[in-house]
């Protein structure tokens, strides 16, 4: 495997691993167990996880706990060491050459801004790419490392081979973060919506508040729709809307939902995939128009 091997579909984005840190003790929330807090109706662990679902091995460093997707368990030595420890505990568990670090507190972490990430460390020749957040700051567990260079700077610190300005300190547990990064070098990636994370519980309420906005309510209530029934499916939303939308106003208003009902289920018929939705969506939609016609005064009476 080549350091950056494209994914089928995705002609500039890297086969990765991808390591969550979902083990802090989550102090400014009082202890509470934060990544099954719900954000949208799903835990924010998970929310994190389906951002990364295409990752070829995900490591999630915490104890066990049901999840969408498979993904292996890994903890750190001590429990509770930090999230340098926590991070070398994961990287251990990968064999890609370039692995996305997350937090599991990310509820509007996308798809999207982990190949922005990628793409940033493939484009640059960086060792990693960080997100910013809207101060400018780093966010290193929002970010992408090739995994040689992040290997490297923590057997570093593990050795306590420091840099000149920093005392030494051998062993990971209790190192802060910038240490790590500090040895690495990064490029910045600035996403003020993908970089929000939940220390707090006014961060959760603002976070719960923003999904449903109107902008985003929809798509979020089709992603928490999706994680509930299990389903790995990508379609075009705004197709089935049209075809609801034709459905209601060209038949009748009931006939929206039993009309995408029978789509999904034709798609699903036919083997599932985006572009059996999209084929069942236009053809439904199709006949919604023609019925619509039929109604008109100039319509022709069928030639046969």
């Amino acid at each position: 495997m080549t350091d950056y091997e494209r994914l089928p579909g995705e002609p500039d984005v890297a086969v990765y691993d991808a390591v969550v840190l979902a083990g802090g003790a989550a102090r400014r929330l009082g202890g509470a167990d934060k990544p099954g807090v719900r954000v949208g109706g799903r835990p924010l662990l998970d929310r994190v996880l389906g951002a990364c679902s295409d990752a070829a091995t995900t490591v999630v460093v915490a104890d066990p706990r049901p999840t969408p997707r498979p993904v292996v368990w890994a903890r750190e030595e001590p429990s509770g060491g930090g999230p340098v420890a926590a991070l070398d505990a994961g990287l251990r568990r990968t064999t890609a050459e370039c692995v996305v670090v997350l937090s599991a507190d990310l509820p509007f972490l996308r798809a999207g801004t982990v190949r922005r990430l990628l793409a940033a460390v493939r484009a640059s020749g960086a060792e990693g790419a960080v997100l910013t957040d809207p101060e400018g700051r780093d966010q290193p567990l929002v970010a992408a490392y090739r995994s040689e260079a992040l290997r490297r700077a923590l057997a570093g610190l593990a050795t306590g081979e420091e840099a000149s300005a920093s005392p030494p300190h051998p062993g990971l547990a209790g190192l802060p973060l910038r240490r790590l990064t500090d040895r690495l070098g990064l490029t910045r990636v600035p996403d003020p919506v993908a970089s929000f994370d939940c220390d707090t519980w006014d961060d959760i309420a603002a976070a719960r508040s923003r999904i449903r906005e109107h902008g985003h309510v929809l798509d979020e209530w089709i992603s928490a729709v999706k994680d509930e029934l299990g389903l790995d499916l990508d379609v075009d939303t705004g197709a089935l809307l049209d075809l609801a939308r034709d459905a209601a106003h060209s038949v009748a208003r009931p006939a929206a939902p039993l009309t995408t009902f029978l789509v999904g289920y034709a798609a699903a018929q036919a083997g599932g995939g985006p572009e059996t939705v999209a084929e069942a969506a236009r053809k439904a939609a199709a006949l919604a128009l023609r019925w619509a016609d039929e109604e008109s005064p100039k319509a022709e009476p069928d030639a046969g």
